[in-house]
């Protein structure tokens, strides 16, 4: 979520050898990799290595902080694709994926939206926290040394993290050891592509302010190293609260909101922030970037919290069939959905930029080089929503 301040730095400090482009491409890898790993770990935590979740978690933490050592003796730009793209985002993964899974199982589907909300507002907490952190450690000691401080802080938060969330016992359980099959009847069900598919489009937009912020703020807005920083912590700072916010909703406890309903509130509302307020910014207006960092960063941030809802949903669906479904694997999938959305606006945001860079026309976010990359996010934002459409289609047919 901080790697705008790195890509920022690598933008004024390349020291190096290879394409400096390449590293726009960093994050949004990271991320790609971290989500498309995520379904196949949860498959095997989910039942089959179910005992293992803590033991896998501390070794996803010593991969994590392996790469960021290995990355601080990077010579090369692929040095750092491999090691902060790939190596680093697997470690996350393994972290990730066996705590979720344990975290899911100790809620019932009446709260579950909520408490990963919450644990997804933790996450914007450390996503708020981080850029000034990064942005003088990176001023002070260059990337090298930031980089093995940062594996220290990796290890020590994370070691304690995973001690904190105790696998379910009723998972390891033995009757649970001996249903190891996992149903996946879900997929027969269209509720779960048009999700899928909403998720990719909504995540492939999400990804680029968080790469290309920093550097816009920098070069178009003329705005200095430090208050560009801050522009990234107030990207992050609203979805603490949206993340929660989201979650709360999708749980539909007071609010006869849909699903669908959520899920298109933050869609639309952060496309439009990009659309009319990233795209309409020009050299000194610091106002609207502002805006658009806290609109967006609450919209587009509080999307992933309404992922409980969709599992909600799918197991509401179920019932109806008498069916089974696993609400961690479920989950795990949607995880991979959005990394293939995650992969996808980082291989084209680079493309992107350089169309921009070659056609750039007037003073507005949508004339700068980065006026492709505004009406992609926008645009993907969006359709992050359609699943209204479809919804809408269908009461129609009914009627």
């Amino acid at each position: 979520m901080s790697y705008g301040v790195f890509q920022e730095y690598y933008a004024g400090s390349w020291e190096l050898q290879g394409s400096q482009d390449v590293t726009g491409i960093i994050g949004t890898t990271s991320n790609g990799v971290m989500y498309l790993s995520m379904p196949f770990l949860f498959a095997l935590f989910t039942r089959r290595w179910a005992r293992r979740r803590q033991t896998a978690a501390l070794c996803g933490a010593a991969l994590t902080c392996i790469s960021f050592l290995l990355s601080s003796f990077s010579t090369h730009v692929w040095h750092l694709v491999a090691t902060q793209g790939v190596m680093a985002a697997l470690g996350c993964s393994l972290i990730y994926s066996p705590t979720t899974l344990s975290l899911g199982e100790w809620y019932s589907s009446g709260n579950r939206a909520m408490a990963y909300g919450v644990t997804l507002s933790c996450k914007n907490i450390v996503g708020s926290a981080c850029p000034f952190l990064l942005r003088v450690l990176l001023d002070r000691h260059g990337f090298r040394t930031t980089l093995r401080i940062w594996a220290a802080i990796a290890a020590g938060s994370s070691i304690l993290s995973i001690f904190l969330i105790p696998t379910q016992p009723s998972s390891t359980s033995p009757s649970a050891l001996r249903t190891r099959k996992i149903p996946w009847q879900f997929l027969k069900h269209k509720t779960f592509y048009i999700y899928s598919i909403a998720i990719i489009f909504q995540s492939s937009g999400y990804g680029i302010p968080q790469t290309y912020l920093n550097t816009y703020a920098h070069e178009v807005t003329l705005l200095s190293q430090t208050s560009a920083t801050l522009l990234l912590t107030l990207f992050n700072i609203p979805g603490i609260v949206s993340s929660s916010v989201f979650g709360y909703l999708s749980d539909n406890k007071r609010f006869s909101l849909s699903t669908t309903t959520v899920t298109s509130i933050s869609a639309v509302s952060s496309a439009l922030s990009a659309l009319l307020l990233w795209g309409l910014t020009s050299q000194g207006s610091t106002v609207l970037l502002v805006l658009f960092s806290i609109t967006f960063g609450f919209f587009a941030g509080g999307y992933s919290a309404t992922w409980g809802g969709v599992i909600n949903e799918l197991e509401l669906e179920a019932a109806q069939r008498n069916e089974a479904v696993d609400p961690g694997m479920v989950y795990g999938l949607l995880n991979g959905t959005r990394g293939i959305g995650y992969v996808s606006g980082g291989i084209a945001g680079v493309p992107l930029l350089r169309a921009g860079s070659r056609s750039s026309l007037g003073n507005f976010g949508y004339g700068t080089a980065y006026g492709p990359l505004i009406i992609f996010t926008g645009l993907s934002s969006a359709f992050g929503g359609w699943g209204l459409l479809w919804k809408w289609k269908k009461l129609l047919h009914l009627t």
